[in-house]
């Protein structure tokens, strides 16, 4: 008998699953080698409370006058390596890959964890709740940092290593299981406006009919913390170490759609939560979906399927200001 599809189970069945994934998500990852002073706490706020803080931002991509783009995620004289992982390493300083940078926090109890986040204007990341909140102890993060277009542990300039001043969050999991994957979502703001330097995307709320007609359409980037293996050859550069590095796979995209609920088929692993799923849309790169956990086969510890939020809730936060 054919086996049932994981993502066509009961919704209660993969909301266990998703707290699981939670969990590995926050425990993953290490500290940059290069650390900065310590600063105070970011500030918390609730979406409820952001209309405070008149953070702006048009869904519009930027592009920087002075940055190159490239369709491709290494530059145009190196070889990218492809085997069974769809992932590639994400190499290039150019946009829209510059955009995309290392979410590194530090939890109350000082454990250090990373995630991925993307920049949507200026001073805006856009990243996980669970990211900046620990979905076990409901505890804010006490300290989290932006290392745009990080490459084999390097940003381009060191000085452009940005603190969370203040976060504006979706969700501090004190909820049910599906109204916390809903709002697993944050936007964090930065002490730099590293989007007039490295550029921001935009993004488009889209229809599931539009996500199932174009499922293979999509790209997926984010600092995974199995990659990449640096023990495959062609890799061997990449030396700072898995989690250090984006992956970028190509041809990936949303497959279901429950509760409001978005699965997606993007290789994915603890730390590229807060990742985006990116779609091409007339000639510009927009964030169509967010990555927030990957549902594993405990017999086998190996990915099942994974969840993505939906993105129109940065319409109705910015609405708001």
């Amino acid at each position: 008998m054919t086996k049932k599809p994981f993502y066509k189970q009961p919704l209660t069945v993969f909301l266990a699953c998703f707290l699981t994934g939670i969990l590995s998500f926050t425990t993953l990852g290490g500290w940059v080698s290069v650390q900065a002073q310590e600063t105070k706490a970011p500030e918390f706020i609730k979406l409820e409370e952001a209309d405070k803080l008149n953070v702006l931002a048009n869904s519009k991509p930027f592009k920087p006058a002075n940055l190159q783009q490239s369709e491709k995620p290494y530059p145009p004289d190196s070889r990218a390596v492809l085997d069974w992982d769809d992932r590639i390493p994400m190499i290039s300083r150019e946009y829209p890959w510059s955009t995309i940078g290392r979410v590194q926090g530090t939890t109350t109890d000082f454990r250090n964890y990373h995630c991925t986040g993307t920049l949507i204007s200026e001073n805006l990341v856009l990243t996980n709740a669970h990211c900046v909140i620990d979905p076990r102890t409901n505890q804010l993060s006490r300290e989290i940092r932006f290392f745009p277009n990080l490459i084999n542990g390097v940003v381009p300039n060191r000085r452009d290593i940005a603190v969370v001043e203040r976060v504006i969050y979706g969700t501090d999991f004190r909820g049910d299981g599906l109204t916390n994957q809903l709002n697993d979502w944050a936007v964090m703001i930065i002490d730099k406006p590293l989007g007039r330097k490295y550029g921001y995307l935009g993004w488009q709320s889209l229809s599931t009919a539009s996500f199932l007609k174009n499922r293979d359409k999509l790209f997926f980037v984010g600092y995974s913390g199995d990659f990449p293996d640096t023990s495959k050859k062609g890799y061997e550069f990449l030396s700072a170490g898995r989690g250090w590095t984006a992956s970028y796979q190509a041809g990936c995209g949303i497959v279901q759609e429950k509760e409001g609920v978005l699965y997606h088929n993007c290789d994915t692993t603890g730390g590229s939560s807060g990742g985006a799923l990116i779609d091409l849309i007339g000639g510009e790169h927009y964030i169509v979906a967010l990555n927030n956990a990957e549902i594993i086969d405990t017999r086998t510890n190996r990915g099942i399927i994974n969840l993505a939020v939906r993105v129109d809730f940065l319409d109705r936060l910015f609405t708001r200001n």
